[in-house]
């Protein structure tokens, strides 16, 4: 039995969920289970919980992501959360970021057989596009590091008063109390968990949410920021 059989059906909420979007969405399911596994993106045990475990779960990050907004998913690795919320919710602007080859090319091959015009694939880490990706309103990321290492790549990219909005386990809060000096220094005035999908997964998605002020990623990224900005200025003069 191959990989891709082992896909179950979508699941009734799925439909809900994925309303008109349900097609791409199975799409999608169907690209995980098969090239997904093969090109080592997930691990064929995945391949029966996808729906539960990884689209369900990630679309439904859509019920605490603000109207219109610009977002970048950090690390997005084979597009979790980034796709399943791009299918879900087509008035967002979403980058995928990602610094891997093999799999910005997954990712670009799935943006191009979905039709996703609403996003952009784009190769790097977070810290080397600092500067040159225009700073957004939200921050999304899944299972990519600890919160204090991950505020530390993800926040910088935001806009004042942007938020970052990380999937999380059980472990969410003990992650906030530890994390709370550095994510003092980046900036970070607020600090919540939310819980997404009731009616939908069991158990709901645990999203910990983190609001920046005025200067994201504090004194230091501040000024990378603002270097990067002259050289940008700089190059557009030549």
């Amino acid at each position: 039995m191959t990989e891709a059989a082992e896909l179950p059906q979508a699941p009734m909420e799925a439909q809900a969920v994925f309303g008109e979007f349900l097609p791409e969405a199975v799409r999608y399911a169907e690209l995980l289970a098969d090239a997904g596994v093969k090109r080592g993106l997930i691990g064929p045990r995945e391949v029966p919980r996808l729906w539960e475990r990884h689209l369900l779960n990630c679309a439904v990050l859509s019920e605490v992501v603000p109207e219109g907004v610009t977002v970048c998913d950090v690390g997005s690795g084979a597009g979790l959360p980034g796709i399943p919320l791009a299918l879900v919710r087509p008035d967002l602007k979403i980058t995928l970021l990602e610094p891997l080859l093999r799999r910005t090319n997954f990712l670009q091959e799935v943006v191009e057989l979905l039709r996703l015009d609403h996003v952009t694939v784009v190769r790097g880490r977070a810290e080397e596009v600092l500067g040159t990706l225009q700073p957004v309103h939200v921050v999304t990321a899944r299972a990519v590091a600890p919160l204090d290492r991950l505020a530390g790549w993800g926040v910088p990219l935001l806009r004042p008063y942007g938020e970052m909005l990380a999937l999380k386990g059980g472990t969410a809060e003990e992650e906030i109390q530890g994390a709370r000096a550095a994510l003092s220094k980046l900036g970070v005035v607020e600090t919540e968990v939310l819980y997404a999908g009731e009616g939908v997964v069991d158990p709901l998605s645990t999203v910990v949410r983190v609001v920046v002020g005025e200067s994201p990623g504090g004194v230091r990224f501040a000024a990378k920021r603002a270097k990067a900005a002259r050289a940008g200025r700089v190059r557009r003069r030549r």
